[in-house]
């Protein structure tokens, strides 16, 4: 993949910056069935008729456009129960740069998985470190869980960090 800063995550997760339409093309051999894209459609990077692309070639593309400069916890909240409900499914999380995503996967696996900081700081480390506005967001997210009463997930933390 040529997208900047690809990393697999587990078995079942990628995240990278933003897709090519070379890379989309590419996602079915790497068993990939879902795509999530957390840049504006108005990004700098944003590939035009992305959807399409995506939807064209039996993907499922869903869009969770996360402002650079306010992320909120009700979209990380979303985000949650968008990958927990795609279960075992091969997903691809992608943003302009991987920098959102790699807070919201942090998030995820520290909140969601459960797991150590150090194990859920991949690829977040890989990728940067959060300014300001994304340190307050990962501060407010770990103060108080987005996702209240929800069963613990069944997905297998297999990591290749």
């Amino acid at each position: 993949m040529d997208a900047e800063s690809t990393h697999q995550v587990f078995d079942w997760l990628w995240t990278s910056g933003q897709l090519s339409a070379n890379d989309i093309a590419r996602l079915p051999s790497l068993g990939v069935r879902n795509v999530i894209n957390l840049a504006l459609p108005s990004s700098t990077y944003a590939l035009k008729g992305e959807a399409e692309l995506v939807t064209g070639i039996g993907l499922n593309y869903i869009h969770l456009p996360v402002t650079w400069e306010a992320p909120e916890l009700a979209q990380l909240r979303r985000f949650f129960v968008i990958l927990e409900s795609l279960g075992q499914e091969t997903t691809w999380v992608h943003c302009a740069r991987n920098m959102r995503v790699s807070v919201f996967v942090f998030l995820y696996r520290r909140l969601c998985l459960g797991e150590a900081e150090d194990a859920a700081a991949y690829p977040l480390r890989e990728v940067w470190e959060p300014d300001p506005t994304w340190k307050a967001f990962i501060d407010a997210a770990l103060g108080e869980p987005p996702i209240d009463a929800s069963p613990p997930s069944s997905r297998r933390a297999s990591n290749h960090g």
